[in-house]
């Protein structure tokens, strides 16, 4: 692991690996608990830096720094280290990665392998430093981040605050609240845990306490992935691990001698799972009683009670869980995708299309008349996987699977064995990677930096165990022969990982603060109502410039770049909207949403055959997607001849492939060419499909009665309609399109 290829005769045969030199510092394991506790319970007061990008940081500098502290510490020793057969796996993900930098996308594949290498290696010091005097730290570590990363929900759904930027409310410091959520339902295996062997009645009410928020919190969030982890975790996983870890049958124990076995299970077990009654009682009406009493406390914050799915934690949480069905909206948003992903399992089975590119390849795969980006993840770990490392992720799958299902197997037969103190531990971990697996089949918690670190801290922990159990065969930990040098190098390279974390930080910290400052510009702009008014004139150049500096660090920021555009676009600026529209084009080149923008950045510009090409791109990959469609009649109708136009329209209206703008669009050279047929049906499209611009219709509707029909009382009606549906501040706007002499008559009525 970063100290030098190793000679096969290196690897020793399996042994139960406890020597204390072995386990390396236990600032190691001390430092990784404290980063299982800030990461999810620190966030970023403002948008200037996205809030996984708080979190990546800390999870990265905290396993680098572990590892120069476990290197150190190593320096004048040559006693081996572990290695265990799972510590393969995201190694695997990590080469296929670096390789893929080279056919598929360089910037996307060289991200996903560092995710992947910092995986690995929290996973190998877990191997190398969770002996079981240690697990207690991780566990309070991983309780606590969860803890206070709930009382910042909490405070969110009560009281709306405000301390971090945040979209689905209440999100906690993860911007989402599927995010937060899908993180603390795997935090609560390990928050039982301590509580089973919590040594007094004080520490185990605090445990309650604590565990009982993270309980309301994931009920406030309604996120149901994580509330279906959530009831299998309390009303199944967790009393079967109690009854067959904590309190064991009898028949459970092994055979010999009964004294001795009772010895050993009351050893390990008993003196921290039995509680004296008055005890369970207590613990029992705290958990009872905290849960209900957080769970009836109505919400105060007015976008979580707009939703309406519930004003209480208790309410929300039963109503959302309900509602769970197949036909429900988000579930077929994620079916598209899925869909889509398919598409590309079926087409590139073996090598995928590389590391990190589904994002920049899905719009080749979907189907011909979707024209939107539906995300950035697949929102299933496993297609993704998949569809991006082909092969390599069907191995890393399987490899994972079967080390799960032994490892469960192993831990169900320590059940009053002598190795029965590692059972709940072994569960613990087990029972996080169910919840984990759970939620990954809806979302993409593996890709979150906390969820990503609980993951591979997870599988170190039972490797670990597997080490310290002896387990034999292949699935065994071995001991690499090391020595100086090798620590040396890896020391060295450690280092140079760590300076070059530092760089991508700043880098990234840049890029983020200049293209976050300057979308903010850009909505301050077009919020005021008069985009184009002078005094603009310098913070539009500012804007600009910040925009340049980003793009010149990284071109491939997609996420934020294209909202600067579009705002460019809506005051008439098309040049510089197009040139950063184009910008993000070179990273993803096949976002159909993109091809078409430019296309149009290019028409109002003047420049007919570059606005063509564009079209030539979007349609050959979604030809029926309704904003190419609508971009293919309006180059028609002003670049070449409106006739070749109007069958483009039509098929459009009868197909049911439209947007408001190629509705809007067809109802205008249907007006202009005389094809009053089409114009009419557009506009009953338009009124029908699309009534939050039907201000704008009516004005239309009146300005075509009386040009194209001469039906000067259907206008006036129309007229009356816009004006009467106008807010206060639209109506001076719309009488401004009437024609004069027709004003005083439309405002009087």
């Amino acid at each position: 692991m970063g100290g030098g290829a190793a000679h096969p005769a290196d690897f020793r045969g399996p042994a139960a690996v406890t020597a204390t030199g072995e386990a390396g510092s236990p600032g190691v394991v001390l430092l990784l608990a404290a980063a299982m506790a800030l990461a999810p319970a620190a966030g970023v007061p403002n948008e200037l830096m996205l809030q996984d990008t708080l979190k990546s940081i800390l999870v990265s500098f905290a396993a680098l720094l572990a590892a120069l502290l476990f290197f150190w510490g190593r320096r004048g020793s040559a006693d081996p280290v572990r290695w265990h057969p799972v510590a393969w796996l995201p190694l695997l993900l990590t080469a296929y990665a670096l390789g893929s930098m080279a056919w598929s996308h360089t910037y996307l594949a060289a991200v996903e392998a560092i995710r992947w290498f910092v995986f690995a290696l929290l996973l190998w010091l877990a191997l190398n430093g969770f002996t079981r005097e240690r697990l207690p730290w991780v566990a309070w570590g991983v309780h606590a981040g969860a803890v206070v990363a709930s009382l910042w929900t909490a405070l969110q759904f009560w009281g709306d605050f405000r301390l971090f930027p945040q979209g689905p409310n209440p999100a906690s410091t993860f911007v989402n609240r599927n995010f937060f959520a899908e993180f603390v339902v795997c935090t609560l295996p390990f928050s039982a845990l301590l509580l089973a062997r919590a040594r007094s009645t004080g520490a185990a009410v605090v445990l309650a306490a604590g565990t009982s928020l993270v309980v309301v919190a994931i009920l406030m969030t309604g996120t149901r992935a994580a509330l279906i982890a959530l009831w299998l975790q309390l009303l199944l996983v967790l009393p079967v691990v109690a009854w067959r870890l904590v309190v064991p049958p009898a028949r459970a124990m092994p055979r010999g001698s009964g004294a001795a076995c009772l010895g050993e299970r009351s050893k390990t077990l008993f003196d921290r799972a039995r509680w004296p009654a008055s005890r369970r009682a207590i613990v029992a009406a705290v958990l009872v009683g905290a849960v209900t009493g957080m769970g009836l406390v109505p919400s105060g914050n007015p976008s979580i009670l707009e939703e309406g799915r519930g004003t209480t934690a208790l309410e929300r949480g039963f109503t959302r869980t309900a509602s769970i069905r197949p036909a429900d909206p988000s579930l077929q948003m994620r079916q598209v995708m899925w869909r889509a992903t398919l598409r590309v399992i079926e087409a590139r089975p073996l090598t995928g299309v590389g590391a990190g590119a589904w994002e920049a390849e899905v719009p080749l795969y979907q189907a011909d008349s979707q024209q939107l980006e539906t995300d950035y993840y697949v929102h299933n770990e496993v297609l993704q996987l998949l569809a991006e490392y082909g092969l390599a992720g069907a191995l890393f799958l399987a490899g994972l699977l079967g080390y799960l299902l032994s490892a469960a197997w192993q831990t169900w037969r320590l059940a009053g064995g002598t190795g029965a103190g590692e059972g709940p531990w072994r569960a613990a971990a087990l029972s996080s990677l169910l919840a984990l697996l759970l939620v990954s089949n809806v979302g993409f918690p593996w890709r979150m930096a906390s969820t990503g670190a609980l993951f591979a801290l997870c599988l170190g922990l039972l490797a670990a165990s597997d080490a310290r159990l002896g387990l034999p065969g292949r699935s065994g930990v071995r001991r690499l022969g090391w020595n100086r040098g090798r620590n040396a190098a890896a020391l060295a390279a450690t280092i140079a990982c760590l300076l070059l974390a530092a760089f991508i930080t700043q880098q990234a910290a840049q890029v983020e603060r200049k293209i976050v400052q300057a979308s903010q510009i850009a909505l301050r702009i077009s919020a005021s109502g008069r985009p184009n008014d002078p005094r603009w004139a310098p913070a539009k150049a500012r804007l600009l410039a910040l925009t340049r500096e980003a793009i010149a660090i990284t071109p491939h920021y997609r996420k934020i770049t294209p909202v600067v555009a579009d705002e460019l676009a809506s005051w008439g600026d098309w040049r510089n909207a197009t040139w950063i529209w184009e910008s993000v084009l070179q990273s993803r080149p096949h976002v159909v949403a993109i091809l078409t923008n430019a296309a149009r950045g290019h028409a109002a510009m003047g420049e007919p055959d570059r606005a063509f090409e564009y079209l030539a791109r979007a349609k050959a990959i979604a030809p029926q997607a309704p904003s190419v469609l609508s971009l293919e009649v309006i180059l028609l109708s002003r670049f070449r001849d409106v006739r070749e136009a109007l069958p483009v329209a039509r098929a459009a209206l009868d197909s049911g492939r439209h947007d408001a703008d190629l509705v809007t669009n067809a109802f205008l050279i249907g007006w202009r060419s005389g094809d009053h047929a089409l114009a009419e049906r557009a506009m009953a499209t338009w009124l029908r499909e699309y009534p939050q611009t039907r201000v704008a219709a009516h004005v239309q509707l009146g300005l075509y009665r009386l040009d194209a029909r001469q039906d000067e009382a259907g206008a006036l009606q129309a007229w009356g309609r816009a004006y009467s549906l106008a807010g206060p501040g639209q109506k001076q706007g719309v009488l401004q399109q009437v024609p004069p002499p027709y004003r005083a008559r439309v405002a009087a009525e």
